[in-house]
Formats: C-alpha cells, sequence, structure tokens
C-alpha cells in the first residue's frame, strides 16, 4: 500500500492498514518500502524493545546509498540529537535536556502559560467573532512557550514555524526540504552564537554551558537537539489543541459535560491523544536483527514506521475506537510514545493543552465551527490535523 504523501485521509488509510496485520508494508514517497506498525500492543511492545534502534545508520536503505536524490524525509530522519540515538548517546543527550521538564519545572510554567493564553483570547476576541483557531491561539500558545524555554526572539518563532513545519512534510519538494533544512539550522546555529555572546536564563544556554564544561555535546548535536525541541516543543501541542477543539464541536454531548463539570479537561487531552493524535505516521526505526511480528518478519536492516494515530483506533485494543468519548477510563495510548524515547515534554504538552481548552471554553462557551466546506489535513502523513479551524463565537 501507498501512503498518501499529503495525508488526505490518514483513519481511512490507517483502518486498511490495521486490517492488514499488526505490521504491513508501505510505500513512503520515492518508492521507498518500510513497515507500518498499526496495532496497540505490537507498537507498544516493539517501542520498548532493544532489537529496535533509531539510528539511521542501522537502515540498509541508507547506510548503503539507495535512498532517492533529494527524499523529503531524508533531513527529518537523519537529524543528529536525541531523535536519531541509541543507548549511552540517547542516554547522555536525553540527560542534559531533562532538567527543562521537571515536574517542578513545568508546574513553574503555569502560571505564565495561564497569563499567555488569557492575552490570546483577549486579541480573539476583537476579531469579530470569526477566526481561525488554528492561527490565532492553538500555534501562538506553544510556540511562545518553547521560544521562551529555549531563549527565542519572538520575531525568530514565525520563520521558524515555518521552516519546521515544511521539514515534517510529507509533501515537500526535494529541493524545499533541503533548503529548509539548511535555513533551519542556520537560524539556530545563529542562536547558539548569539547565546554564546550573551548567555540567558534559558535551555539554549544550559545546553551550550553542558558541552563547553564537560564535552558532552557536540556541535551537530546541540544544534539538532534545539531543532527537536522546537519542532516537539510546538508542532504536536498545535495539532492537539486543534484536534481537541474540532473534535468537541463535532461532539456537542460531549462538550457539554465538560463544561457542566462532570469530566475534567484532563480527559479531554488523554482521549484527543488517543482518538486523534497530533502525530500520524512518525518515521523512522530500525531492526537491529530478525524480529517476528505475528505471521511476517521484519529483517535486521529494515525499517518501520511507528503508526501513533492507527493505534490509537485499534479495536483490538479500545471497544469502539472510533468514536470519541471522554469518559473512557482509563486512557492508556501511545501517542506520547514508550520505552526509552518517551516524549520528555508530555508534561508540558498536556498543561498547555488543559489550560488552553479551559480557558477557550471559558470565555467562548457557545463557540462553534463555521459553515462552509471541511477544514483541509494537513499536508502531511507525519503531522495530522487540519491546515485551519475557523470557527465563530456565539
Amino acid at each position: 500500500m501507498r501512503l498518501d504523501p499529503a495525508g488526505a485521509d490518514q483513519h481511512g488509510e490507517n483502518r486498511r492498514l490495521r486490517e492488514a496485520g499488526p505490521a504491513a508494508l508501505v510505500e513512503l514517497p520515492g518508492g521507498v518500502v518500510v513497515w507500518a506498525v498499526t496495532h496497540h500492543d505490537t507498537l507498544q511492545e516493539l517501542l520498548a524493545d532493544p532489537r529496535i534502534g533509531k539510528n539511521p545508520q542501522l537502515w540498509s536503505t541508507f547506510r548503503e546509498g539507495r535512498l532517492p536524490e533529494g527524499w523529503p524525509l531524508l533531513n527529518f530522519i537523519s537529524v543528529p540529537g536525541m531523535i536519531t540515538a541509541d543507548g549511552a548517546d540517547h542516554r547522555r543527550l536525553r540527560g542534559l535536556v531533562t532538567q527543562a521538564f521537571t515536574p517542578r519545572r513545568i508546574a513553574e510554567l503555569a502560571p505564565a502559560i495561564e497569563a499567555r493564553a488569557a492575552r490570546l483570547l483577549d486579541a480573539v476576541a476583537e476579531l469579530d467573532g470569526a477566526f481561525d483557531l488554528r492561527r490565532h491561539f492553538a500555534y501562538p500558545l506553544p510556540m511562545q512557550v518553547i521560544g521562551e524555554l529555549l531563549g527565542l526572539a519572538e520575531e525568530q518563532q514565525d520563520a521558524l514555524h515555518e521552516l519546521s513545519d515544511t521539514l515534517v512534510s510529507s509533501s515537500a519538494t526535494p529541493a524545499a526540504a533541503v533548503a529548509a533544512q539548511q535555513d533551519l539550522f542556520g537560524l539556530l546555529a545563529a542562536v547558539v552564537e548569539a547565546k554564546r555572546s550573551a548567555p540567558g536564563d534559558d535551555l539554549t544556554t544550559d545546553l551550550i554551558a553542558a558541552r563547553e564544561e564537560s564535552d558532552r555535546l557536540s556541535e551537530q548535536e546541540l544544534v539538532g537537539t534545539l531543532l527537536l525541541m522546537l519542532v516537539a516543543g510546538h508542532e504536536t501541542t498545535l495539532n492537539l489543541i486543534t484536534n481537541a477543539v474540532r473534535a468537541l464541536l463535532a461532539h456537542p454531548e460531549q462538550l457539554d459535560l465538560v463544561l457542566k463539570g462532570e469530566v475534567p479537561w484532563s480527559a479531554v487531552v488523554e482521549e484527543t491523544l488517543r482518538y486523534d493524535s497530533p502525530v500520524g505516521q512518525f518515521p523512522l526505526r530500525y531492526a537491529v536483527e530478525d524480529v517476528r511480528v505475528g505471521e511476517v518478519v521484519i529483517r535486521r536492516g529494515e525499517a518501520l514506521l511507528a503508526s501513533y494515530a492507527a493505534v490509537g483506533r485499534d479495536s483490538g485494543h479500545y471497544p469502539d475506537a472510533d468514536r470519541f468519548d471522554i469518559t473512557r477510563s482509563p486512557v492508556r495510548h501511545l501517542s506520547l510514545g514508550h520505552g526509552p524515547h518517551f516524549c520528555l515534554g508530555s508534561g508540558l504538552a498536556r498543561l498547555e493543552a488543559e489550560t488552553a481548552l479551559r480557558q477557550l471554553f471559558e470565555r467562548f462557551p457557545t463557540l462553534r465551527m463555521a459553515e462552509g466546506a471541511p477544514p483541509e489535513p494537513i499536508g502531511s502523513f507525519i503531522s495530522n490535523s487540519v491546515r485551519t479551524l475557523p470557527v465563530v463565537v456565539g
């Protein structure tokens, strides 16, 4: 089966993939063939399996130079840093970033997140009752938060967002993908140089200090780590908030439960993560040795996708999996990962999403979707959301 690079019908594709078994061969752009793991229990096992690695050198197609020239996902899968490291290297890199996401530090961010959300909604209230929720609220909130954590100037944030969008787009042209990576690395390298000259109270300064004091972080790893934190720190939360609002407006009886206080906002966030994961197909992981999955064998050197959006609707794990139901208890999903690569920023993402949803519907309890054609999906099978979310107040 060939995955649609534009991600026009991810849930439909995922349904067909699940029917093919826990792991099925799929074709990515450029004729590259990998395995998609679409059953919940199977993916949970593989995410924690030491026979599955993240270093692209484990992938025979990459190692032997057999990827098509300008392959759009090449830059994404080869960024130096936590996302492509295993074992001791991964623990070393992860340890440097863990300090930014301790429960105490996240809790300390709560008042600032509350204030930012309130200011954004003040601005939204002046938009004559109709606005694009994604553009005016779901995007700026997590972008401003991660920007402050990394010490990014406000004028840099929109450019970094546009470039990171291209980096995770499976439908970008080869030229656009290469240009985006070069520009993104150039901007982040400039951020590093600026912080060397004028250190601040931010994570970028902390990472530079860790590198210079103990030589634990190469220059490429430093920029790669910033890139990972930038993309993961706002793209996924942007999609999460957008998807949650879309689901609630499509299911007013569910929204009514939370507005009455019968169900907490945290339940909305967890059910959205399961029902409409902000990440669709996450590339890539690689078999260190032959791994049997059901009736098939993923051979050593082959690659696989973590199909997060697919496993969230696996009826073998979740009763009535295609139904959005915020009363499910408990909701144990995989949308924030599992095993050694579990999302470090999961606590921050949850805090941002819960704050955003609570404040949005407290301010605008009669919010509704604008009339017109359904929103278009994002042009990617990596991200899972819509390009815009037009809504109306009242």
